[in-house]
């Protein structure tokens, strides 16, 4: 039977030759002895091949020595490149390859340096033998052996840099007491990224040719793992900084307030927000990857071809208003634009809808127009939601009030909706009249209004104004009276007084007034209830400033409940030098 051939290792090898060698040499000396007894003696030149063999076995031994530690270096080699390469952390990546250095050569201390961005070396890592990290006052190294590295681009060994004339006076190397360094460039495609730098302050001849290509042939490893973290690390960044302004887009997009959709050439919705889907009435997830031929039919029939044309002719629709019954919301108020969404390259790939939904501004612009109708614009400029507080001040005031005569009496013999018709038309008439004149219409009393002027915007022409407002009352009764019935031709009682009132609102937080009050108003109505159909009553304190300008004729003085002396009046017939 044939026995299996085994293959021995390196290390088996080595031993078998050395007892080898060790037999010849024992066999030897056993010759020697039995040839000093008289024995046979060896043929010629035995003895020296014998020599020979044992020299040459002994070569052989030293060299499969040096080879074996070659094997283990190369074994170190591809195991420290397996691992700096399985990992892409560049902090993991740095220690690992200083470590590496130190356990391949037995340095002391070792180094890693890479290129800042203005070009310049900057230690990235310093370890030591036991893998602990270096602090910045344990990082005392030879800048001028480092220079001659990346100016060379070559490896710099010393084995006692004190007495190396290539260093001679070096104050680095003396002041640090530097002895074996060993130095070799990290390069990538042939550029200088970096140095690897060990040395040893204690021991001389501590690093050979041997550790100098060990250390060069595990830089070339080193420099290509070092490149790919850096540029892991630098596209990571990138990654998180794009993933952070994606996350800050859809954010901002998420928060618009204004309706955001998108469609793509084949009129699919390809994104839309939170407030599409509000405003539309729809969730996201039935919007998204619908098409516009379901959903523009339902908002207006003029979008379809809009669309079409924003497509073609690359033209934008701002600010299109369109009024959609849209499902449970009912009727909307909405505003549409529609632009071309282009690419970087400037190629449409589709249209962008932003939609406002005008329902709530328009329902508040109608209550405006309404609260307008009801109380002067210059009331409502002057009042500030935000700041509304019970409460007034004190100002001079001129106050109308007017009363239609005879209307009480006219309702007894007209229908309920008949005689708020005519009422609105007189209203209006006196309404329009003081507005004219920039009254502030304060109410309206049933049949009655009620005004002032010189609030809320100081006119220092108030009385006058006034008294212009009531005339104008009367002229515009007369016209009224052209297109009325006899049977309904009603007239105005008017009374103006100008005194100090305390303006402001008055109420509850749930339903508060902006109205005047004061004895000068009060006395404006007791003049107005003194006065007969058509006739206007002006107290002389009111129009004695403005005498001048207005047509009066005496009046007897008016006692009023709540005053001791009666009102000295007037009655306004029209302002001087007009017909």
């Amino acid at each position: 039977m044939v026995e299996p051939t085994v293959r021995l290792g390196p290390d088996e090898q080595l031993g078998r030759l050395s007892r080898t060698a060790e037999d010849i040499r024992a066999q030897l000396a056993a010759f020697r002895v039995a040839m000093g007894k008289g024995g046979t003696p060896f043929p010629a030149g035995l003895i020296e091949a014998l020599r020979q063999l044992s020299g040459s076995l002994l070569t052989l031994r030293s060299t499969v020595q040096e080879m074996q530690q070659e094997r283990r270096n190369l074994v170190a080699l591809a195991e420290i490149g397996q691992v700096v390469n399985s990992s892409l952390e560049l902090p993991v990546v740095l220690n690992e390859v200083i470590d590496t250095i130190i356990r391949l050569t037995g340095a002391e201390r070792a180094f890693l340096m890479l290129r800042n961005e203005s070009g310049k070396l900057d230690i990235v890592v310093a370890r030591n033998w036991e893998r602990a990290s270096l602090s910045a006052g344990e990082q005392e190294i030879s800048r001028t052996l480092v220079d001659r590295v990346t100016r060379s681009g070559d490896p710099v060994l010393t084995t006692n840099a004190q007495a190396d004339p290539r260093f001679d006076g070096q104050e680095s190397i003396i002041a640090y007491n530097l002895r074996s360094i060993l130095a070799v460039p990290l390069k990538v495609k042939g550029a200088l990224t970096g140095v690897i730098y060990a040395d040893n302050r204690a021991r001389e001849g501590l690093f050979s040719e041997r550790e100098r290509n060990l250390l060069t042939a595990f830089a070339n490893q080193a420099a290509v793992a070092v490149e790919n973290a850096r540029l892991f690390a630098s596209v990571r960044g990138t990654l998180d900084e794009v993933t952070e302004l994606k996350t800050l887009m859809e954010d901002v997009f998420a928060s618009i307030e204004s309706g955001v959709l998108t469609s793509d050439v084949g009129d699919q919705v390809t994104l839309c927000n939170r407030a599409a889907g509000a405003i539309l009435g729809r969730s996201r997830a039935a919007l998204l990857g619908s098409s516009l031929n379901q959903l523009l039919p339902e908002l207006s029939p003029e979008l379809q071809p809009l669309v079409a044309e924003v497509k073609d002719s690359e033209r934008r629709v701002l600010g299109l208003e369109i009024h959609p019954t849209l499902g449970e919301r009912g009727p909307v108020d909405l505003s549409l634009s529609l632009t071309p969404l282009k690419t970087a390259d400037q190629t449409t790939r589709g249209v962008t809808f932003v939609v406002e939904d005008l329902t709530e501004k328009r329902r508040l612009e109608a209550q405006r127009r309404l609260f307008g109708r009801m109380v002067s614009p210059a009331v409502i400029d002057q009042l500030d939601p935000d700041r509304l507080e019970l409460g007034g001040k004190l100002g001079e005031i001129t106050t109308l009030f007017a009363d239609i005569r005879g209307f009480t009496t006219l309702g007894e013999s007209t229908d309920p909706a008949s005689l708020v018709a005519i009422l609105n038309r007189y209203l209006a008439a006196a309404a329009e009249a003081i507005l004219q004149e920039e009254g502030t219409i304060d109410k309206f009393l049933g049949d009655a209004v009620m005004a002032w002027f010189n609030a809320p915007i100081a006119q220092p022409d108030h009385q006058l104004r006034a008294a212009r407002a009531a005339l104008a009352i009367q002229r515009a009764v007369g016209a009224l009276h052209r297109d009325l019935p006899e049977s309904v031709r009603l007239e105005f009682g008017i009374g103006v007084h100008a005194g100090p009132a305390l303006l402001g609102l008055v109420g509850t937080e749930r339903r508060i007034e902006y109205t005047a009050i004061g004895d000068s108003v009060n006395t404006a109505r007791r003049l107005q209830e003194h006065a007969a159909e058509g006739q206007i009553l002006i107290s002389r304190a009111t129009a004695r400033p403005i005498e001048a300008e207005l047509d009066l004729i005496d009046h007897p003085a008016i006692q009023v409940q709540g005053k001791q002396a009666p009102i000295e009046v007037f009655e306004l017939r029209g302002l001087r030098g007009r017909i």
